[in-house]
């Protein structure tokens, strides 16, 4: 079972997690610098459903944007 939302097809992609060290510029320092990149993944926001799909009930895995946009008919 994939981590993909069924309507949209938003799925887990990765990027990267930066910390920085410092006082920023604006708060008098002399400003923020990066000090390692290390890889991260960011997952959508889905939900177990029992939605209507073409006019049975199913249990579908719908991501929380999708819900708000009213794309899903829930059962």
């Amino acid at each position: 079972m994939s981590r993909e939302c069924d309507f949209c097809g938003k799925s887990t992609i990765t990027g990267n997690s930066v910390p920085r060290k410092g006082k920023s510029k604006k708060q008098g320092g002399n400003g923020e610098h990066v000090v390692r990149r290390t890889g991260r993944t960011f997952k959508p926001n889905l939900f177990k459903v029992r939605a209507l799909v073409e006019g049975r009930r199913e249990q579908v895995r719908v991501c929380a944007k999708c819900m708000k946009a009213g794309k899903v008919v829930k059962a």
